[in-house]
């Protein structure tokens, strides 16, 4: 009962201060996050004369279900039709960013004297801009539509998707301590695979699930169901090593997908918005205003350099992508702070205990200081635009106009037929394997927990791995039969390009009929290679394995036909699910 008492004075104190200092900034016009914060550096135990906050275990386990609720909701944000209309310009500008800044971040930190992890958490934290506080200030300013704001929020999708591969990477670094290549391409596959996966289940699954739920028409039935989905998925994520905040932003992004979007949006509100504000207090509460000043040439220096690199690296990918100069110089402006996943990574280290503590509060003024500059960084991007049209050469205006007219004329060379049809049979085939992969991965998983052994008392090892090895390439079947198939078309359009009868004369048919035939064959046995790296732990006997390989050869032979239909089927049930546009739909 102590401390319930406890707990309920210490969530009053904090939504107390956190309301009120809020409003003051609202009335301010500056951003709430940065409210928040404050509220956090006022009840937290730095500041005298005493701490306000008494049990901050119990107020850091709520912060964390922030991180679940705010990661979540970017999720259901997210579209994985927003993400295809982007394009290359997204993924440029990101890439550039991103890459650019984790150097920039790292060499800092190094340059400081910082340790390798310390310097290499920096450069991540430094790479991410922060949606929530961009979004805020282009509605604010009323430019949500300028053509702009569409390329920063297509960007803002790219870095989503980056930054939680970056956090997947940093708890492998941080737990194995490397940085190898091979480590690193080892947790970017398996990161890889668990996505897709992830992502073809849960949108075969997922939406229809919440459409029965919704058709009972309680609003109370669906929110807990929603939640359940979203809690159980995160549980599963934790369970296969990854974080919290990667299974919260997966689930939401699926959720996205369906019809009912709207309504879980409105319903989820609330609740993101309390845990939220108590995550953004939690790390107001962990700033040290005498770290803040013991550290003050740090946070100008890297806050010198987040607006100046990621002016600098998002104006050049945006160029690069066939952007005009104003756009490009906008659209790098827009992007210039650091935020939510700044914070979270910077959780991430010290939950960890990979990086040093006074981390934490540098960042979080580094973000208070870029978030203060945005506003005015956006509306000085015309004059800056401007001023540089007017002191830059003529050569130089010249030589960007011709840059921006020859990537213009080599768009259409990009619609071509062939290459179309090339890149959508090499992106089923990519997605097949995947699956495959991700059904061994998980059989390899399945039989190293300790608390399944006891299924298998008395059966020797290596027909453990025969039987486990066999039961993941059934499962396989379907998706080995798909890919063979869109091989085998691949093999025969690539056949009659490449071999021509003026060269090849009387061999014409000889050499199609041979590449059409040899590469799915070829191909086929480099995924088995590949998916048997995978299993390696559950990978049988060379002479059971041949016996497994050859009796999976004959099934699939007979069951081709049932294996073909029900992939076909699977395929328009998912190309529904993507199809179906959630905003034609009324709540």
């Amino acid at each position: 009962m102590e401390h319930a008492h406890s707990f309920l004075q210490d969530l009053a104190i904090i939504m107390l201060v956190a309301g009120v200092i809020t409003v003051i900034f609202h009335r301010l016009k500056q951003p709430v996050v940065l409210g928040y914060i404050v509220a956090g550096m006022v009840v937290g135990p730095y500041t005298p004369p005493l701490p306000l906050v008494t049990d901050r275990n119990t107020i850091q386990l709520l912060a964390e279900l922030g991180v679940v609720f705010l990661l979540f909701s970017l999720g259901l944000e997210f579209s994985l039709r927003k993400l295809k209309k982007v394009g290359a310009t997204a993924v440029v500008a990101a890439l550039t960013e991103i890459i650019l800044m984790l150097w920039l971040g790292y060499e800092i930190g190094r340059g400081f004297g910082w340790s390798e992890m310390d310097s290499l958490f920096l450069g991540a934290m430094l790479a991410i801009s922060s949606t929530t506080i961009i979004v805020k200030a282009l509605d604010e300013l009323g430019l949500k539509r300028e053509r702009s704001s569409q390329v920063i929020f297509g960007i803002l999708i790219v870095e989503d998707v980056l930054a939680i591969a970056i956090i997947a990477l940093l708890s492998g670094i941080a737990i194995t301590g490397s940085v190898s290549a091979g480590a690193v391409a080892g947790t970017v596959g398996k990161l890889g695979i668990f996505l897709v996966v992830s992502l073809l289940l849960g949108l075969l699954v997922i939406p229809r699930l919440l459409g029965f739920v919704a058709s009972f028409k309680s609003r109370e039935m669906l929110l807990v169901t929603v939640l359940g989905i979203c809690f159980g998925f995160c549980l599963l994520v934790t369970k296969l090593g990854y974080s919290m905040a990667l299974g919260a932003f997966v689930i939401g992004a699926i959720m996205a997908e369906a019809r009912e979007i709207k309504l879980i949006e409105r319903l989820i509100e609330p609740l993101r918005d309390m845990f939220s504000a108590i995550f953004f207090v939690a790390i107001g509460m962990l700033v040290d205003p005498g770290v803040l000043v013991e550290y003050a040439v740090p946070i100008v220096v890297i806050s010198a350099v987040v607006v100046v690199g990621k002016i600098l690296s998002c104006s050049i990918g945006t160029f690069a992508a066939g952007n005009d100069a104003r756009t490009s110089l906008r659209v790098g402006m827009g992007l210039a702070q650091i935020g939510e996943f700044s914070f979270i990574i910077a959780s991430l280290g010290l939950a960890l205990g990979v990086t040093s503590h006074f981390l934490y509060p540098v960042v979080v003024a580094v973000s208070a200081i870029t978030t203060l500059l945005t506003p005015y960084l956006i509306r000085s991007a015309d004059g800056s635009a401007d001023l540089i049209k007017r002191v830059a050469p003529v050569s130089w205006s010249t030589n960007l106009h011709l840059y921006s007219e020859w990537l213009q004329s080599l768009r259409p060379a990009e619609g071509s037929v062939i290459a179309a049809m090339v890149r959508r049979i090499l992106v089923h085939v990519l997605l097949n394997f995947c699956v495959v992969g991700g059904v061994f991965l998980a059989g390899a998983w399945f039989m190293r927990q300790a608390e399944y052994a006891h299924w298998f008392d008395g059966v020797p090892m290596a027909w453990r791995a025969t039987l486990s090895w066999a039961i993941c390439l059934l499962l396989s079947l379907p998706f080995l039969v798909a890919a063979y198939r869109k091989l085998e078309a691949l093999g025969m359009m690539l056949a009659e390009v490449s071999v021509s009868a003026e060269r090849a004369g009387q061999y014409t048919l000889r050499l199609r009929r041979l590449i059409a035939a040899a590469l799915p064959v070829v191909s086929l046995i480099l995924m088995l290679l590949l998916v048997s790296a995978l299993s390696a732990s559950i990978l049988p006997p060379f002479h059971l394995l041949v016996m497994v390989v050859a009796l999976a050869i004959g099934l699939a032979l007979v069951l081709w036909r049932y294996f073909v239909r029900w992939h076909s089927q699977v395929q328009i049930a998912l190309k529904e699910t993507l199809e179906f546009r959630p905003d034609d739909t009324q709540h």
